[in-house]
């Protein structure tokens, strides 16, 4: 399983170094509250994510997936 970046570490592909483009491959299961309209459009009013998996992360410079690592960020 990969780890999803969160507020102290964030991504970094180990074969090139990119920090910031990334091909994030998910699977989501939700409750979506859907609000139709007279016509028959709808508008997703309200979505609660049940479970969530990341399946694979690439990186978009140099296309690994095998690379990717969880660093820690640095302070501005």
């Amino acid at each position: 399983m990969i780890a999803l970046p969160d507020s102290s570490r964030r991504w970094r592909c180990g074969g090139c170094g990119n920090l910031t483009r990334f091909d994030v491959t998910r699977s989501r299961r939700t409750t979506e509250y859907w609000h139709f309209d007279l016509a028959g459009d709808h508008a997703v009013d309200d979505t609660v994510v049940l479970a969530e998996t990341v399946e694979s992360v690439r990186c978009r410079w140099c296309g690994r997936d095998d690379a990717i690592e969880l660093v820690d960020r640095t302070d501005a």
